[in-house]
């Protein structure tokens, strides 16, 4: 239950520029207010927000390599070698392999793919994975989603003839891969003026780049492949703000109208056919059955189905994924109660300060970065959770809002074997008798840095409205701000004073639900919301009382027709 509701009401300054807004929303003065939010304050920003444009992304080539990259790609072509298509086994390193795949299968025939296996080749580059690039004579490896720290194995490939251009998005170290070209946007001295690029993005910035290079005008091609990108965007949850939103906007476009055949697969199996398929469609239902192949078998078979051309063969492959999401809802569901078990015995969850380290040698792999997200929102503190993987312990970490655990687990590198990732998700691997002092390092760098506000649950509130204000012309403006992910959150609105009409009611399986029809003290306008397991509330709501309500905005569609509904955030009783 979320126990912190932060509101800043506009200050002087965003209501002087929300006023200049006002001419365009007369009736919907929070839309004002929303934009100003996310810095926009003029008409050609609005236009440029609600309506984005594949004219303003950047030129591929602001990319620090990027001429060293297509460059090398071109001479691969022009020598006919052999070119390995590399990715990470989740879902933004397998989109982008498809992506690169796909678009250079169009001009050029001796290419292929490889996805590594979590159990035997580990995260990343392996020895292993270029003596198999050797073996079949490859000359060039593009890595995609990956690599960024992969320092000795590009040497090792070096010895062996093959060349690496690394094309990543994770953090990288002060050493660098001796790489023929590494296109990072996050490296210190890139110019390229935006940083949050998903893997995937970066193979769609290189792919653009080399059909400029090469007069391939026809951009559809290119355009074609934006589902896939999407997809990686909202699955790897980057910021949803500049080219990502770019992407996102026009990916969501091909999904709703001639998507990728695999992708259609995965739709058709997860009951969006003939639906408007949202972002949330993606990050819940699409992403985790894309990334279930890689978590419980091999990530080549989510490539497999998402470079097919044929249906019968795409539908067949989806559902082969869609049976391994099922078996990997079961496997996390029990490990994760497994996890609580053992925090419970230990009786450490009452220290609020003190993160989760958690072992076990015997956990799946594939499944203990979900475990860990788990915990996380379980108990609202930074988690760490480890198995056995090929001799070392390995595992995932998850953090909470405002705590960065990549600098929390970098503070204790001379203790691991690897470790790479983001501010919020990072993945390390130690040897074994290791355990006992990262547990104590780490436990002590979270207890020294993390700050007692980051432990309890906030919800960021947007803007104060009244129930009257919710228009279908106010919902039709809000349409305007998808897509939605980080950095461009879905609105959260509160009302303040709400009452029950009289009918709100109890439902679900155990009445753990509430169905409500308010009023507020400023109009007589009936709304209704669906509040999910807030049924400790429904006595003072039904006791005619005051209360105050946080809440999204959603268009309830059933046959055909739109009705306003409020997805229900919080729930604070008047005092």
């Amino acid at each position: 239950m979320i126990s912190k509701w932060n509101y800043l009401p506009p200050t002087s300054e965003q209501e002087a520029i929300a006023a200049q807004l006002t001419g365009l929303f007369p009736n919907c003065p929070a839309i004002c207010h929303l934009l100003v939010q996310r810095g926009i304050s003029t008409k050609e920003e609005v236009e440029k927000f609600f309506h984005p444009s594949l004219n303003d992304m950047h030129d591929p080539f602001l990319m620090k390599d990027m001429d060293k990259a297509v460059n090398r790609l071109n001479k691969a072509l022009g020598a006919k070698e052999k070119i390995l298509v590399y990715g990470d086994y989740d879902v933004d390193g397998t989109t982008a392999v498809a992506l690169v795949y796909k678009f250079l299968q169009n001009y050029y025939s001796n290419v292929e793919y490889y996805i590594p296996t979590r159990y035997e080749d580990g995260y990343g580059i392996s020895n292993k994975s270029i003596d198999y690039a050797e073996s079949i004579g490859v000359k060039l490896i593009i890595v995609l989603d990956c690599g960024i720290k992969a320092v000795e194995e590009v040497e090792y490939a070096k010895s062996k003839g093959i060349d690496f251009i690394i094309c990543d998005h994770h953090v990288p170290d002060d050493v660098l891969p001796d790489a023929v070209a590494i296109l990072n946007p996050k490296l210190e001295d890139n110019p390229y003026p935006f940083k949050h690029l998903s893997g995937c993005g970066v193979g769609y910035k290189f792919m653009t780049a080399f059909a400029q290079s090469n007069g391939l005008s026809n951009h559809h091609e290119l355009e074609s492949l934006l589902d896939l990108v999407a997809v990686s965007i909202a699955a790897d949850i980057v910021p949803m703000i500049g080219e990502n939103r770019v992407m996102t906007y026009y990916g969501l476009k091909r999904l709703n109208t001639n998507p990728n055949v695999g992708l259609k697969s995965i739709m058709k199996i997860c009951g969006l056919s003939g639906k408007e398929t949202s972002i949330s469609d993606v990050i819940f239902k699409i992403g985790p059955r894309i990334n279930a192949s890689g978590r419980m078998q091999s990530g080549m078979e989510a490539v497999d189905l998402l470079v097919t051309r044929d249906t019968h063969e795409a539908y067949e492959k989806g559902k082969n994924i869609d049976q391994y999401n099922k078996d990997r809802k079961e496997l996390d569901k029990r490990i994760t109660e497994e996890a609580s078990a053992i925090l419970a015995d230990r009786g450490e969850i009452a220290s609020s300060k003190k993160p989760i380290v958690i072992y076990n040698k015997d956990w799946h792999k594939g499944i203990i970065g979900i475990v860990a997200s788990r915990l996380t929102e379980l108990y609202y503190k930074p988690c760490v959770v480890l198995t056995l993987s090929n001799g070392l312990a390995t595992g995932s970490s998850r953090s909470v809002q405002g705590f960065d655990i990549y600098k929390a687990i970098e503070s204790t590198r001379d203790l691991l074997d690897n470790f790479g990732g983001h501010t919020y998700a990072v993945g390390l691997s130690l040897k074994e008798e290791n355990i006992p002092e990262f547990t104590k390092r780490f436990e002590q760098y979270v207890i020294e840095n993390i700050h007692k506000e980051q432990l309890t649950p906030e919800l960021d509130i947007d803007y104060e409205i009244s129930f009257s204000e919710i228009t279908s012309e106010f919902l039709g403006y809000l349409k305007l701000f998808n897509p939605f992910g980080p950095w461009n959150q879905k609105p959260v609105f509160m009302t303040r004073n709400a009452y029950d009409f009289g009918t709100s009611k109890l439902v679900g399986k155990n009445s753990e639900h509430i169905k409500l029809e308010l009023i507020d003290s400023k109009s007589e306008k009936v709304i209704n919301g669906i509040a999910f397991n807030m049924a400790e509330y429904f006595d003072h709501i039904k006791s005619n009382k005051p209360f105050d309500i946080c809440y999204t905005i959603e268009e309830n569609k059933h046959k055909g027709n739109g009705t306003i509904q409020l997805q229900v955030k919080g729930i604070h009783i008047s005092e």
